[in-house]
């Protein structure tokens, strides 16, 4: 990957000067959905499948782009001093969007770049392309520059540039699972106080195999600011009746004695998902401590029905691969993983029914939505760094 960029970046740009190669991973939570802005944990790890770029420093203050990706769009020529947020419309916004978030910050970049990416996490999947992108971009300014940033700042960096550049009102996790991943460990994080712990990852004889649906959705223009809105009046309402900051701290009882408090019975689901979530995530934690995979994998499939139900950010797509996973012998347990809305699955499959898993659920579910789902067995990897 490395020989293949390095090569596409001296056709374009020419090979003289300080060209440095960085990678950043995707991630996929393992279980906490929905629960990253509502105060709760999640459980996410990074992949070792992410984000590629090859990068050098301008004496100016021009920018150029391109993506071994969207090779049609050619090169995308701007300046550091042309970024304005809400008015981008190409896959540049978010690497722009960390470039002014850091300026926001009080470090301003002193050069422009010549950058080019190829990234091998599926476009559109839910395996967060555009944090890896973000946490990626945010590595090289403090490489290039040596800015003062530690990665934990990189998570902040990109969350604050996807919320307020790219108007996506998402949470710290994406970012967050990305710049801090260690390879065999997923992240306990608490979304509340960013408090977390690695937490190693022991699937004896079993993988974790990522299922995309290929049902595109994009964040923005997806139900998720809607959800977190009606999370947030919920919040409002049961504060009338509770003392809590979030969601997140309420257990299961409490939330059933004080749930008369919100007004409505749509916002009434979507707040228990977001508490039960929570405490699904804790127990399955503790359980994968205890060396229980069997119980975290029934709390994933909770998970699902969960995110279903309450939530409804699965769609016809999603369901089926999981309904279809539920099925095959040696599944302990699948999921839909990321925002919703087309995107991935996550399953832990045993290693002698993986390649039926894949054939199997592959063929009903290009039977029932009519075009074909991409199987992915992942390994978990280490956060960002210069290869």
């Amino acid at each position: 990957m490395k020989e293949q960029i390095l090569k596409k970046f001296k056709e374009l740009f020419g090979s003289e000067g300080d060209v440095r190669t960085y990678f950043a991973p995707g991630r996929v939570n393992l279980i906490g959905e929905h629960t990253d802005y509502n105060g709760g944990h999640v459980f996410p790890c990074a992949l070792t499948i992410g984000t590629y770029a090859a990068a050098r420093k301008r004496q100016d203050k021009n920018l150029r782009f391109y993506s071994m990706n969207f090779e049609r769009q050619g090169v995308i020529e701007t300046s550091l001093t042309a970024m304005a947020p809400g008015k981008e419309t190409t896959w540049t916004a978010y690497p722009k969007g960390v470039m002014w978030a850091f300026e926001q910050r009080g470090m301003e970049i002193p050069n422009g770049l010549d950058i080019i990416i190829y990234g091998n996490i599926p476009n559109g999947s839910g395996l967060s392309s555009s944090a890896s992108l973000e946490v990626l971009t945010g590595y090289i300014l403090k490489d290039m520059f040596g800015f003062d940033v530690t990665n934990q700042d990189l998570a902040l960096i990109g969350q604050y540039s996807e919320n307020h550049y790219n108007s996506v009102n998402c949470g710290i996790m994406d970012q967050f699972a990305i710049a801090m991943g260690k390879k065999d460990h997923a992240i306990f994080l608490d979304t509340s106080n960013l408090e977390f712990q690695y937490a190693p990852i022991h699937l004896e004889g079993s993988k974790i195999v990522i299922a995309c649906s290929n049902k595109k959705r994009g964040l923005g223009d997806s139900k998720y600011n809607e959800r977190r809105s009606e999370c947030e009046t919920a919040l409002a309402e049961l504060q009338k009746v509770v003392k809590i900051d979030n969601l997140g701290q309420l257990t299961e009882e409490q939330f059933e004695e004080y749930k008369g408090a919100i007004a409505d019975e749509v916002r009434v689901r979507r707040a228990k998902h977001a508490v039960y979530e929570n405490q699904r995530t804790l127990r399955a934690v503790d359980a994968l401590k205890e060396n229980n995979i069997k119980l975290f994998g029934q709390l994933m499939n909770a998970s699902h029905v969960s995110l279903r139900d309450d939530y409804e950010v699965t769609g016809i797509e999603l369901d089926t691969l999981v309904e279809e996973s539920w099925k095959q012998p040696g599944v302990i347990g699948s999921r839909m993983t990321g925002a919703g809305f087309g995107g991935c699955t996550v399953s832990i499959v045993e290693d002698d029914a993986i390649e039926d898993f894949k054939k199997n659920v592959g063929e009903a579910y290009k039977a029932k939505i009519g075009y074909a789902a991409d199987f992915y067995v992942v390994e978990i990897g280490d956060g960002p760094t210069r290869i």
